[in-house]
């Protein structure tokens, strides 16, 4: 209540003391000083009470009674004399007198979500030489030690200054007279992203990577407390970060294009690269690149290129022109517009070789529209030429078709031919064999008879030897005219009687005697004829 109750029992005790002269019996004025003092008394030592509403916090000042601050401190945390570093919860209060001590109220600290709260330390250990912010804290003991001041300023060792770690959402009960609280937006990694941190607290980095980026240089990257560009990124998320103890870079991860020509909707142009031939020719070449960078190697881009910013961009402009006019003078124009997936092949692996030390992946580059009006024309020129040539090639092949169509028909000619002349080979062959055949067939059949001729031959000699020539030649005639069948009946009627009928017992109009006699005497004539049979040499033959 501090100093109005004082004033209130004074005043109170003055107007008690007041009525002393009125009183009616003077061994009541005893008792009525008594009741002054009393009064007094209570007024006193409410104004030793004090109260801190719930949602305040009670700062104490020590005016008196106390020893003086060491030199450089500003809280006191042994009973000196001036701010306190204790405070004062919400509630009431006793023996705080106005003239020893001063309490003040503040408001409670809240940060508010999507915010993080940074803290300086008014007092505490100096911060070592070169150092601008004090060390990193574990969270737990960071929250610890911004509660209780006390604890921060001795046991706990806090340094004075800036301090690293951050106050995340929450409602604190801090003595703002020590620690001064602003509030920042906390670090957000979109998606496709990630942030590199470069960090200002810390000792010296000891990873080294050598011979990197453009001309090889070497640079370093900084582990969990040491100072610079940190190794390890921090994926999409949120985070608690001190944005002036460490400064965040973010890094896109997504896949890139950069459109070095005409400009399209949603994609802005680089500007075209114009290149010259090796045949004199200056035309403009449309060219995308599409790239990224991997999460690993933002640290990398950071520490080279400063981030993922105009510079990175620059260098890949740079890069790419180069590439395309030095594959350029190598070729002659129209070969440059007839060889472009060869031209992409060659940029893309260029670039890739290149950009490789510098942190940027290369996906692939791709060309679009190639030359000017001149080069079109030439283009048309040439392609005339080569359809020109083209449809000569073809001709020709069907010219070759035709001739190898002709040869083929004929050899089928000369195969068929060759078969037909074979088939006749074959045929006089089979012919050959047939008259070998028919001659030994004959000669066989020869052979036979004249084997069968000579046999009976020699049978006739001997059945001559025995009846006679004359017999044997009967024999054989009768044997002829009867295997023969042949008529030797005459076919004129021979009359036996004057009226010219025919006998009984007559063949065809001729009686049997007359048959008779005619037979004999055919047989005489043949008899007659007859030739002596000669001896028929063993072996030999007989002629008639």
């Amino acid at each position: 209540m501090g100093w109005p109750s004082v004033i209130i029992g004074l005043i109170v005790s003055m107007f008690i003391l007041s009525t002393i002269p009125k009183l009616p019996n003077k061994a009541l004025r005893p008792v009525v000083v008594g009741a002054a003092l009393l009064v007094l008394l209570i007024g006193v030592m409410l104004s030793s009470v004090r109260f801190v509403p719930a949602d305040r916090v009670g700062i104490v000042t020590k005016n008196a009674l106390g020893a003086k601050l060491a030199p450089g401190k500003i809280i006191a945390t042994d009973g000196e004399m001036g701010v306190q570093a204790d405070v004062l919860a919400p509630g009431w209060h006793f023996l705080y007198w106005p003239v020893i001590y001063s309490v003040a109220t503040d408001r409670l600290i809240e940060i508010r979500e999507g915010s993080v709260g940074l803290v300086e330390a008014v007092d505490g250990l100096p911060l070592a030489a070169g150092q601008v912010f004090a060390d990193e804290l574990d969270p737990a003991e960071f929250d610890k030690m911004i509660r209780d001041a006390n604890y921060f300023l001795t046991a706990g060792k806090g340094q004075k200054g800036p301090q690293t770690a951050v106050l995340r959402p929450g409602t604190y009960r801090i003595n703002t007279a020590v620690f001064k609280v602003t509030q920042m937006p906390r670090t957000d990694v979109p998606s496709g992203t990630v942030a590199v941190l470069k960090s200002n607290v810390g000792v010296a980095p000891t990873m080294v990577i050598e011979g990197v980026g453009e001309g090889g240089v070497s640079i370093r990257l900084a582990n969990e407390g040491e100072k610079g560009v940190r190794k390890a990124v921090l994926a999409p998320g949120s985070y608690p970060i001190n944005p002036q103890a460490y400064q965040v870079n973010m890094v896109s991860t997504g896949t890139r294009v950069a459109n070095y020509a005409a400009a399209e909707r949603g994609m802005k142009s680089l500007g075209d690269i114009e290149v010259k031939s090796s045949d004199g020719f200056t035309f403009p070449v449309d060219v995308r690149v599409v790239f990224h960078i991997k999460a690993a190697d933002a640290p990398q881009i950071v520490a080279q290129l400063g981030g993922d910013n105009d510079q990175l961009q620059n260098l890949l402009t740079t890069t790419i022109r180069s590439i395309f006019r030095n594959n350029a003078e190598a070729v002659k124009a129209l070969d440059y517009v007839q060889q472009r997936s060869r031209q992409e092949a060659q940029a893309t692996a260029k670039l890739r070789e290149q950009m490789r030390p510098n942190g940027i992946s290369i996906d692939s580059v791709v060309i679009g529209n190639v030359g000017t009006e001149a080069l079109a024309n030439l283009l048309k020129t040439q392609t005339d030429r080569e359809i020109a040539a083209q449809q000569q090639i073809t001709f020709e092949e069907q010219q070759r078709a035709a001739e190898k169509e002709k040869q083929l028909k004929r050899t089928v000619q000369e195969a068929e031919e060759e078969r037909r002349l074979a088939t006749a080979s074959y045929d006089v062959q089979i012919a050959e064999q047939d008259k070998e055949k028919r001659i030994i067939a004959a000669n066989a059949e020869a052979e036979a008879i004249r084997i069968k001729a000579e046999a009976e031959a020699k049978a006739y000699q001997l059945i001559a030897q025995q009846i006679g020539p004359a017999n044997l030649a009967m024999i054989e005639l009768l044997k002829i005219v009867g295997e023969q069948g042949i008529n030797i009946t005459p076919r004129v009627f021979i009359s036996g009687g004057g009226d010219g009928s025919a006998g009984a017992g007559s063949l065809g109009g001729v009686s049997a005697a007359q048959n008779a006699a005619l037979i004999g005497t055919i047989l005489d004539a043949m008899v007659s004829k007859e030739e002596p049979v000669s001896a028929v040499p063993t072996g030999g033959t007989s002629n008639r």
